[in-house]
């Protein structure tokens, strides 16, 4: 008995043994969990099918662990199309090794649950970026930094070390790779929270990306990055340490918005709620960490007042112009549907695509009605208000603090700037173009623009130096392509510019805009000419009776659109849609116009619309990728399409105070499946004067206009109208009146006197030159203050003609030794640089504002002549300049009635 007794309990512990190490090494614990991913991951695997070598190969690996294997299974399982059309197993194994070394290395590792670990840590992915192998890169550089520190102090930490890499600095929607951003050692705030994100998980913090998609009391939108740490969510401005976590220059405009969400990677079971749900990831609100909120309900009914079942709703705010969607829901049977917002106006807008309708929404309204009773093509008018959250009150961290922290700032600002020296200098730039035979303005200008790519565009101007086409084709990328895209790739795409057996009579500069350039829409630039040259012989492209037939119908029967599985909206590669052989719609269009460089055949994305189009005799036709069948012939009037033109002319109303720009005060959207959808003339010079003629599609369209109030509110006029063929309509820009008239906040004393940087002394009213004075407080080093420098420009000739004063301070606690005034071009030749010892001004300005104002800079006002502040703006604000000017302007006509 004894001898079976222990041969039982040695059995017992070898099975108990065997089970738990069984249970150790499996990365998702959860059984039920386990299977749900298991079934997801098999579906991929057949939508993956023509990629199953490259992504599927790293599971043979004999030294693959089971935690592995399951880590992959989860990424395979939710990962967008864009990943699994242009990645492979082993980049995707080497993010799962470096999370697990992190978790396993610092002292947190063990303290973050498993579900915040595979949706936080876990994913390589941060938002719509094009992922590099920065986890591993920063990790080995981090970890010895931070490695004694508890999690709240390494995530500190890990964000002053951001800050030594990047600063803020405005830039195109593709958003740049971590070590992309960290070669040019700036970019914007999407661009900057991608990076501390990547930063934060590469050494084990559970970390995520926050965006307001709109701000409401001003355009533009943020975004920055919160932090897990021991079981609480906290945030940081991304590459701006402060003192603290909960603490940023945003708090307070965030305490104003509408919305913040985030979006996560997989299934996810947490308890926030969410405003859309798929079986890939979810869109979680995450409003309710920064502001006051309420529960929008909303009532869609048909005509007849018939609750509508299953109805596409939007909730939008007036933001550049146009009424953005911030949230998406879809109505129940009772026709409702709710979400949660802010404390401001929302304009909800549903659709059954040949009705629809919209009703504004006020946190007074119980319950918001919309009626689907308006059909596309009725011409009608309608001006509303959209108020805005009232400002509340931010945490402080006290003044000791503020200054150690700022000690640090300054150093850290001292390393990147002298690692931006190393960068190319413009003589040897000259020195390099002068020893190639180059044009040494041009050298200099791409070499410049290149920052931490120089190298690289070094190497590609010496490989090209002959080609006389190397400049205008340097001219038609981006700046970020200057800065982010290897040699090796630009010369995929100019190797000697040899044409193929079709001569097209094409001018020198269409040649190099629409075939020879890689750049189409906003995708990341990969060398695909070569590949598809060699994968699909000319011979078979121009042995067809017609080449874009050809391409038309490759297209149409290769690449099955799939809408949803693409959900970071990170454009696949053209190449990676030729192998998937599934995409979204957005990157066929792409596909397809890089096909049609590939062999000559000038292509473009529409400016106004991002239509797919090819050049056919001397006209741009729209490439139409249906299921209709090619006719026997080949020709392509199935597969593509001419647009009637209609005439729209934009004339500027003459009672307008200023000149209104397209983005700033109007916009065009027309009317298509169901929604009005924005046209986007940024920086277009169809738009740049007025009046302006336009040939828009014939169709029905939503002009919309507004004038912004000094408290965020806006005054909207939206007229709606159709289009026809040979009938010119004309609509007036006409700018809302702001009702009321403007108060004297306070008054300073125009005799107090200022010390300029030039090391003279003056007074206010000096400075004002009898007119008045727009006064700018200013924190060189944060965002909010280099928003308003970089405002400057486009209200330059304004304020040179009014030739009142324009004085920028910074007070003496905020002065960088490394801050450089003159990277800020185009201020007014007016404006002078001041220093504020001890907030002397600022003091005087605040307390006449009855304003507790610490660090919520910048703070601008606007003094009359006789110092009556008939402006003021604190804070986080776009088109501050504009907003000065039309305080001058209305001034200015009271004084004349």
């Amino acid at each position: 008995m004894k001898t079976q007794s222990s041969i039982f309990f040695a059995l017992f512990f070898l099975l108990f043994s065997w089970s738990c190490s069984e249970s150790e090494r499996h990365f998702l614990k959860d059984k039920n969990y386990r299977r749900q991913v298991y079934e997801q991951f098999q579906k991929r695997k057949t939508l993956a099918a023509h990629r199953n070598e490259a992504l599927l190969s790293v599971f043979e690996k004999e030294s693959l662990r089971l935690e592995q294997r399951e880590a992959l299974e989860f990424l395979y399982a939710y990962m967008p199309l864009c990943d699994l059309a242009d990645y492979d197993g082993d980049f995707f194994l080497k993010q799962i090794d470096a999370a697990l070394e992190a978790r396993d290395f610092f002292s947190w590792g063990k303290t973050v649950p498993e579900d915040i670990f595979r949706h936080f840590v876990l994913v390589y992915r941060v938002n719509n970026e094009y992922p590099d192998t920065a986890r591993n890169a920063f990790f080995h550089e981090l970890k010895d930094r931070v490695k004694n520190l508890s999690m709240y102090d390494a995530a500190l930490e890990v964000n002053h070390w951001c800050h030594e890499k990047v600063t803020y600095r405005g830039t195109d929607s593709r958003t740049s790779a971590p070590l992309a951003l960290v070669r040019t050692a700036w970019g914007r705030c999407g661009e900057e929270s991608t990076f501390t994100v990547a930063a934060l998980r590469s050494v084990g913090i559970p970390a995520r990306q926050c965006y307001t998609p709109r701000w409401v009391h001003t355009d533009d939108n943020h975004a920055w990055v919160e932090v897990w740490i021991d079981g609480t969510w906290h945030y940081m401005g991304a590459c701006e340490p402060e003192a603290e976590l909960d603490v940023a220059w945003f708090t307070g405009p965030a305490k104003r918005t509408m919305m913040v969400h985030t979006h996560v990677f997989g299934y996810y079971t947490g308890p926030e709620e969410k405003n859309l749900e798929t079986p890939l990831y979810a869109k979680i609100n995450l409003l309710e960490n920064y502001a006051e909120t309420r529960t929008v309900k909303v009532q869609v009914t048909d005509e007849n007042s018939r609750p509508l079942d299953g109805i596409p709703v939007k909730f939008q705010v007036y933001n550049y112009a146009e009424l953005y969607t911030i949230a998406e829901s879809v109505t129940d049977k009772s026709g409702q549907t709710s979400i949660i917002s802010g404390l401001g106006d929302l304009m909800i807008y549903a659709s059954n695509k040949d009705f629809y309708g919209y009703s504004k929404s006020t946190p007074q309204d119980e319950i918001t009605h919309v009626k689907l009773d308006r059909k596309p093509g009725i011409a009608c008018e309608a001006d509303f208000i959209m108020n805005v959250p009232k400002e509340k009150p931010v945490k402080e961290l006290s003044s000791e603090k503020i200054a150690a922290n700022a000690i640090r700032l300054v150093y850290e600002d001292s390393l990147r700037n002298a690692y931006m020296t190393t960068f190319i200098s413009e003589v040897n730039a000259f020195q390099f173009a002068k020893e190639n035979q180059l044009d040494s303005n041009e050298t200099w200008k791409y070499l410049h623009l290149a920052q931490g790519n120089g190298s690289e565009m070094r190497e590609f101007m010496f490989q090209e130096k002959n080609n006389p086409r190397l400049f205008p084709f340097l001219a038609t990328l981006s700046e970020k392509d200057l800065r982010d895209t290897p040699a090796a790739y630009l010369r995929d795409h100019l190797p000697g510019q040899e044409k193929f057996q079709v001569k097209r009579s094409v001018s020198d500069s269409l040649f190099i805009s629409c075939i020879s350039s890689p750049r189409i829409g906003q995708e990341l630039i990969q060398p695909w000419r070569n590949f598809f040259r060699q994968t699909i012989t000319a011979s078979a492209i121009h042995g067809a009776p017609h080449a874009v037939s050809f391409l038309l119908n490759l297209v149409r029967d290769r690449v099955t659109i799939d809408e949803t599985e693409n959900y970071y909206n990170c454009r696949i590669t053209p190449r990676g849609v030729y192998e998937l052989q599934t995409a979204d719609s957005r990157s066929r269009d792409i596909f397809f116009v890089a096909l049609c460089r590939s062999f000559d055949i000038p292509a473009r994305l529409e400016p106004a619309t991002s239509r797919p189009q090819y050049l056919e005799n001397g006209q741009w036709i729209d490439a139409v990728f249906g299921s209709d069948e090619i006719p026997a012939n080949n020709l392509p009037p199935t597969h593509s399409k001419t647009h009637s033109k209609a005439q729209l002319i934009v004339q500027n109303a003459a009672s307008n105070p200023i000149k209104p720009g397209y983005y700033s005060h109007y916009t065009l959207a027309y009317f298509k499946d169901g929604d009005f959808h924005t046209l986007d003339f940024e920086d277009n010079p169809s738009v740049a004067q007025f009046p302006c003629q336009l040939a828009l599609d014939e169709g029905y369209y939503r002009l919309t206009v507004g004038s912004r109030a000094n408290d965020g509110s806006v005054f909207v006029h939206t007229e709606y109208f159709e289009l026809k063929k040979d009938t010119p309509y004309t609509v007036n820009i006409r700018l809302p009146e702001v009702e009321g008239k403007l108060p004297v906040k306070g008054t300073v004393d125009m005799n107090l006197t200022v010390n300029l940087h030039d090391q003279s002394k003056t007074s206010l009213k000096a400075l004002s030159k009898g007119k008045g004075l727009m006064l700018c407080f200013l924190d060189p080093g944060k965002e909010p203050s280099k928003h308003i420098l970089q405002d400057f420009p486009s209200v330059r000739q304004a304020l040179d003609e009014w030739k009142g004063g324009v004085l920028l301070m910074i007070p003496s606690d905020k002065s960088l030794q490394t801050f450089d005034a003159t990277v800020f071009k185009g201020l007014p030749q007016q404006a002078q640089w001041s220093t504020d010892d001890n907030r002397q001004l600022l003091k005087v300005v605040a307390g006449t504002l009855q304003l507790d104002f610490r660090d919520n800079f910048p703070l601008t006002v606007y003094l009359s002549r006789n110092g009556g502040i008939l402006y003021a703006s604190a804070g986080y604000r776009i088109a501050t300049g504009e907003d000065v000017l039309k305080t001058i302007r209305l001034e200015a006509s009271q004084e004349e009635q």
